[in-house]
């Protein structure tokens, strides 16, 4: 089993509907929802508020939790400047609106900020991005869903997203419950191939 990171995300829109994108780093990263790695004994909703006024200075109010996504990757995939296997990442993404009608305050360097039509969303946006984007959209909350970080990439187990049901448990391939729970944290995600 690949170790396990936990994450947030939101799916932050304005008053007319479009959808706050981040583009980290140069080159060709691909679009995705602000968000980031929780911190120890944090819990989602907190780390979502703080995260996302950190990366893109927006002050936002949370709305509902659209779902919980399964972030998986190939066994063998690595990143430059990384050994082993990227870790899995269970993230909850929740629907926001934006707080004003302007960032409270400056968003640090390194995060291209831009607003999109959720029905147009530029070609380069990450798998989970786009998946949550969809669930959002469609009105869906309470969502479960696997999603593979290699675009295209449909996970047999989740061919589409389903509403969360009552008494849901995470279980392990083994079908033991309790995996899922948080590893021990160490502070915040600099490695822009964990991100949501």
């Amino acid at each position: 089993m690949s170790a396990l990171t936990w994450a947030v995300a939101a799916v932050v829109t304005d008053d007319t509907g479009r959808v706050l994108l981040c583009r980290q780093g140069r080159g060709e990263r691909r679009f995705a929802l602000p968000g980031g790695r929780l911190r120890p004994a944090e819990s989602p909703v907190r780390a979502a508020l703080r995260d996302i006024r950190a990366e893109t200075g927006w002050d936002i109010d949370l709305v509902d939790l659209v779902g919980v996504y399964h972030l998986t990757g190939p066994a063998g995939e690595a990143t430059a400047g990384r050994v082993g296997p990227l870790p899995d990442v269970l993230v909850h993404v929740f629907r926001a609106r934006a707080a004003g009608v302007q960032p409270a305050a400056d968003p640090p360097p390194g995060c291209r900020l831009s607003w999109h039509s959720p029905d147009v969303l530029p070609e380069a946006v990450t798998p989970l991005t786009r998946a949550a984007v969809t669930d959002a959209r469609e009105g869906r909350s309470g969502v479960l869903h696997d999603v593979s970080r290699t675009p295209g990439v449909a996970d047999a187990a989740s061919p589409a997203a389903r509403p969360a049901e009552a008494g849901w448990r995470a279980t392990d391939p083994g079908g033991r419950s309790g995996a899922g729970q948080p590893p021990e944290q160490r502070g915040e995600a600099t490695d822009p191939s964990l991100r949501p």
